[in-house]
């Protein structure tokens, strides 16, 4: 036989086996709150109801006293998975409604009825709801008529008048409901196990309904939007329940004072009184902002309920600070409350989610935020729109270098292919610009369009609005809410930096992302893509001179023009990191990057370096490679063609001792990028050495540095104890380290990556979220054989998994003295980094 418990002070109720409702209510009811008479059954009864099994209804009646009117409400272990939807009245029949007419009244005693009779057919015996919809111009005696009639010309059968059959009808449908197979993948698609318990909650009808002061209504004490400090709420008279408040309800009242209408306050000051002192106290005593709700029956107060107010992302932030400030809570514990990847969106300017949008097409969302703008399909006309003060969104079938320019140009990029870790997404990451790619749309460059899966077509100036937090481009200008960056987010990340014990560096390639870095406190560069400063205006001319030069000599002339441009970007990027760390990647990518990849844009350099358009074409062809991120990039270009290696050495080392005038000594980390093999390091630091004492004899300024390798290549990791023999740190590049061990370029992962994900092949993308068991096996063995042979070794994180929460957890777990991820996702690593301590802690 099923058992039940009555939920009193000392009652055995848990979370994991009566859920969170039933618990919440035990602690209502220890608060001493006028919580009516509550019984609570657990997973273990509510499974066994679904298969059938018989229970005592009557003692389960009894329980509640004579002739009781009841409701059952669901309690799952977490509230986001919902649960079926509670029903009310149930006991209500002829004999009670009769009697409730003598002493509620008609009308009273018709709606209550009805709407027990509505529930039950519908979601009970699941007759057509249809039959059981009345329009609210039908008298409530009509409907409750129609509505018995209805149902027994569905049925056959009288409306049940048993109350212990009406209850174990809606308890072993509810129970049903639960196990039944949609119920079931619902709550998996929001993360519940697939064998996640329900518990259900039987209580004693408080009715809203019938003579002096009866209603129903809900109160919280603060903004679910904001988090500010207010009382704020609906209260209906004679109604009953949540649903009673829904949009449209008539006869709405203000709780506290409000100039548009009457108010709880004004007609009631001592229940309002009562009220707000009793959500104040669940608030101390529940140590959360719970919105509580309420029955008021014949001038009696009740509380029916509590959960955790529904919050927006910023909302959540100032909440948890402003319980921890006011002592409710540790530190500890607000900086657990908080999802660090919640604050990815509160950094950015987002997409209203109250506002209107006409989603034009779905997919990656590859960096966070919201922006309106004109789409352009190119970077000169990116850079006309800028010049002309209005905003636009650059949309191409997939970003190359060559894009840059435009890219920051624009206020947002949408392409048409790639995934997590494409060009696009890591430039619009590391600027700070919301991005979606891989979307649903086809591009015609030429003809300047933009076609949709259902046919509409956009053209160059057309408005959309991109939100790159939802993966989603919608039609027009939809309104956007301003970042965040408040004194609660100073105060948790004050918090949060106090107690993390790992490193976290940015990924900036330019002085103004520097400043970005500086400015979200980032402990350091941890990757300074140097390949990035040679995409702007009169340097991409001087690179392709270099690229295109036939003698030593003009490839060494067109250096030394390019030499005080990134010395100037050196001195300005070591001033504004004064004090911290900046680990420089020496040149990385092939020299065809730097060409254009259009017959108009050969044409324009052609003319740009006086050469026949036949000459560019070759040379164009002769550098390109079958797949350019194994060809002659990154060291091997270096070692090729070590004049390009040579001249950043010497700017890092001059622009070292002219910052090192005006601040703090500077100590710059040289980076050679895509090492494989330990020869390739002693030929590089032979260089790197040999510049630097030149650059000491000719100035006789003394300085120091520390040179290290970028590993992201599985041979570099195998090989890290050989390597670290003349690296002060090695520092993985997660993103090509991923690449190269799954044999899987990222920037076409995403056509398939999917379905592979949904099919169980990898448990998540791994250029999303880090592969801890077979590229986190490299990361271990690399930093395990680099220490062996050198236990002073920095060993550190530099790929865009750097700013992933469980990528932390990980690095954490083995050791590593740093993450380094792009500027706009500092904060998301800080905060990430302080959870895992605060975790341990708890």
């Amino acid at each position: 036989m099923l058992g039940f418990t009555r939920i009193r002070r000392v009652a055995p109720i848990a979370v994991n086996t009566h859920g969170g409702r039933a618990k919440c209510l035990q602690r209502l009811i220890r608060l001493d709150l006028p919580v009516p008479e509550t019984v609570a059954l657990s997973f273990d009864a509510v499974h066994r109801l679904a298969e059938g099994q018989a229970f005592d209804k009557k003692a389960l009646l009894r329980v509640f006293g004579d002739a009781p009117l009841l409701s059952v409400r669901p309690s799952s272990e977490d509230p986001d998975w919902g649960g079926p939807g509670a029903i009310l009245n149930i006991g209500m029949n002829d004999a009670r409604h009769a009697e409730l007419t003598e002493s509620h009244g008609a009308e009273a005693a018709d709606a209550l009825y009805l709407r027990f009779v509505q529930a039950f057919a519908v979601h009970v015996e699941r007759l057509d709801p249809e039959l059981f919809e009345f329009d609210a111009s039908v008298p409530v005696h009509e409907a409750l008529k129609s509505a018995l009639e209805a149902h027994e010309d569905e049925t056959g059968d009288p409306f049940p008048q048993d109350p212990a059959h009406q209850l174990g009808q809606v308890l072993r449908s509810m129970a049903r409901a639960w196990e039944g197979t949609t119920a079931r993948l619902l709550r998996q698609a929001k993360g519940a196990p697939a064998d996640a318990g329900l518990g259900l909650i039987v209580q004693s009808m408080a009715l809203g309904l019938g003579p002096g002061e009866s209603g129903a209504g809900v109160v919280q004490l603060v903004d679910e939007q904001t988090g500010a400090p207010v009382i704020k709420g609906r209260y209906l008279r004679q109604a009953q329940g949540r649903a009673a408040l829904g949009k449209g309800a008539c006869g709405v009242l203000y709780l506290s004072k409000d100039e548009r209408g009457e108010s709880l306050e004004e007609a009631q000051p001592d229940l309002f009184a009562k009220l707000v002192e009793m959500t104040r106290l669940c608030r101390v005593r529940l140590r959360e902002e719970m919105q509580v709700e309420f029955t008021i029956s014949e001038g009696k107060l009740f509380v029916l309920d509590a959960v955790r107010v529904p919050r927006s992302s910023r909302a959540a932030l100032r909440i948890a600070v402003q319980l921890a400030e006011d002592g409710i809570i540790p530190r500890e514990e607000a900086i657990l409350r908080v999802p660090a990847r919640s604050l990815t969106e509160l950094l950015h300017q987002q997409v209203d989610p109250t506002d209107s949008r006409d989603v034009l097409a779905k997919g990656i969302a590859a960096s966070p935020g919201g922006a309106v703008g004109r789409i352009v399909f190119n970077s000169t006309d990116a850079q006309t729109y800028e010049a002309r003060g209005e905003p636009c969104i650059m949309v191409r079938r997939e970003t190359t270098p060559e894009d840059i320019r435009g890219m920051h140009s624009s206020v947002g990029i949408l392409t048409e292919r790639g995934g997590v870790t494409s060009h696009a997404a890591v430039i619009a990451r590391g600027i700070g610009m919301p991005c979606v790619v891989g979307a649903s749309i086809r591009i015609n460059s030429r003809e300047r369009t933009l076609t949709l899966e259902d046919g509409r077509k956009l053209e160059e100036g057309d408005v959309i609005t991109l939100d790159g937090s939802a993966g989603e481009a919608l039609l027009g200008a939809v309104r956007l809410l301003p970042p965040v960056k408040d004194h609660w987010y100073v105060t948790l990340m004050d918090w949060a930096d106090a107690i993390r014990d790992i490193g976290v560096r940015a990924n900036a390639d330019t002085p103004s992302d520097a400043a970005v870095a500086r400015n979200f406190k980032a402990q350091g560069i941890g990757l300074c893509r140097t390949e990035h400063m040679f995409f702007e205006g009169d340097r991409l001319t001087v690179m392709r001179e270099m690229i295109f030069a036939a003698k030593h000599e003009d490839r060494a002339e067109a250096i030394a023009r390019l030499l005080p441009m990134q010395r100037s970007d050196f001195i300005e990027l070591f001033c504004i990191m004064e004090g911290l760390p900046v680990c420089i990647r020496l040149f990385d990518p092939p020299l065809h990057e730097f060409l254009p990849s259009d017959r108009e844009g050969a044409k324009e350099l052609a003319e740009a370096l006086d050469l026949p358009l036949s000459d560019v074409t070759r040379r164009i062809e002769w550098l390109s490679e079958f797949n350019p991120m194994l060809g002659m990039r990154g060291v091997r270009l270096g070692i090729t063609f070590p004049e390009i290696y040579e001249m950043q050495a010497r700017a890092i080392f001059e622009a070292t001792i002219e910052a090192s005038k005006h601040g703090a000594p500077v100590v710059p980390e040289i980076m050679i990028p895509l090492v494989s093999a330990k020869r390739e390091v002693e030929l590089v630091k032979t260089q790197i050495d040999g510049v630097a004492a030149a650059v000491r004899n000719e100035t006789g300024a003394e300085f120091t540095y520390r040179l290290g390798v970028m590993v992201e290549t599985p041979r570099a990791a195998l090989r890290a104890g050989d390597i670290a023999q003349n690296a002060a740190f090695l520092s993985f590049g997660t993103n090509d380290l991923t690449q190269m061990a799954y044999g899987l370029s990222r920037d076409d992962a995403g056509r398939f990556m999917n379905a592979y994900v949904q099919q169980g092949v990898f448990p998540e993308d791994p250029f999303h979220t880090l592969d801890f068991e077979g590229v986190g096996e490299l990361l271990k063995i690399g930093a395990e054989r680099g220490r062996k042979v050198r236990p002073e070794l920095t060993v550190a994180v530099c790929g865009e998994h750097g700013g992933n929460p469980e990528s932390i957890a990980f690095c954490r777990a083995a050791g590593f003295d740093y993450v380094s991820c792009s500027p706009f996702r500092v904060p998301v690593a800080r905060l990430a980094a302080a959870q895992l301590v605060a975790a341990d802690a708890k």
